[in-house]
C-alpha cells in the first residue's frame, strides 16, 4: 500500500480533524511544539506520536517528515552531530530553492527554520548559536548528508514503530560533513546567561544530556 494512504487509512476520525489542519511546514511546527518532549529511550513513529501526543526529536523529525510528504514534499532528514550532547535530527524542506527545517527539541532555539537558506550546511549553521549544552558550551560539529525515508518505506515507519532503530542505523552510515574544526571549536566562548536561558525555556530537564567527565571535547 502506499504509505500516505495506509498512514490515513490508519486515523481516527479525531486525528483525521487534527491532520487535515497540517497544511504548511508552520503549522506542522505548531503541532510539535504542542507536544510535551519525551525523555524515554524509545522511538515513536508519527501515528504513535499522533496517538501518544508526546515524542523527541527524532520522532519529531519522522512526524514533520511524514506531515511533510502528505502535503507535497519530499520526506527527507538530516541528523545534527555534536560533541558532549545529543545530536539532533531535522526534517528539512526546500521552497523556491531555499531550504527551511521542522524539527522537535527540548530546546526553544532548535526548532523551526523559514525556508530562507540557500544551502544545506547554511541551514545548518543557522542551529549553531542555540546549540548548546547543560554546561553552556557549544556543541554542534558536523552534520549527515540528507537520508531520503523514501529509501526506508519498507520500514513502514510512517504507521509502525517496530523498525525504526533501521533508520537511526542508517543515519549513522551517511557521510558526515565537518561544520567547524576542533581548532576552531578552542576558540568559542560560552553561552551568554541570558541566550542560555532563552533556549531552556519550557526544558525537560530529565530529557536534557549529561556530559560526563570523560565524553570527547
Amino acid at each position: 500500500m502506499n504509505p500516505v494512504k495506509e498512514f490515513d487509512h490508519a486515523l481516527t476520525k479525531a486525528a483525521r480533524k487534527t491532520i487535515a489542519r497540517l497544511t504548511t511546514p508552520s503549522r506542522i511546527q505548531a503541532f510539535l511544539d504542542d507536544v510535551p518532549y519525551s525523555d524515554e529511550e524509545r522511538y515513536r513513529c508519527p501515528l504513535t506520536v499522533l496517538r501518544d501526543r508526546r515524542g523527541h526529536c527524532f520522532d519529531g523529525a519522522l512526524f514533520a517528515a511524514a506531515m511533510l510528504r502528505r502535503i507535497g514534499y519530499p520526506p527527507v532528514i538530516v541528523d545534527l552531530l555534536a560533541v558532549r550532547d545529543d545530536d539532533h535530527v531535522l526534517a528539512i524542506y526546500k521552497r523556491d530553492g531555499l531550504w527551511g527545517a521542522v524539527a522537535k527539541s527540548n530546546f526553544s532555539g532548535l526548532r523551526f527554520r523559514e525556508a530562507i537558506h540557500r544551502n544545506l550546511r547554511e541551514l545548518v549553521l543557522s542551529y549553531f548559536d542555540d546549540y548548546y549544552n547543560i554546561e553552556g558550551r557549544k556543541t554542534l560539529r558536523t552534520y549527515t548528508a540528507p537520508l531520503s525515508l523514501k529509501k526506508m518505506d519498507y520500514t513502514r515507519w510512517m504507521v509502525s514503530d517496530d523498525r525504526l532503530d533501521d533508520i537511526g542505523v542508517k543515519l549513522g552510515e551517511i557521510p558526515v560533513r565537518t561544520l567547524v574544526t576542533r581548532e576552531t571549536a578552542k576558540h568559542f566562548s560560552p553561552m551568554d546567561k541570558r541566550s542560555y536561558e532563552a533556549g531552556m525555556l519550557g526544558v525537560n530537564r530529565a530529557g536534557l544530556y549529561k556530559p560526563s567527565s570523560r565524553s570527547q571535547q
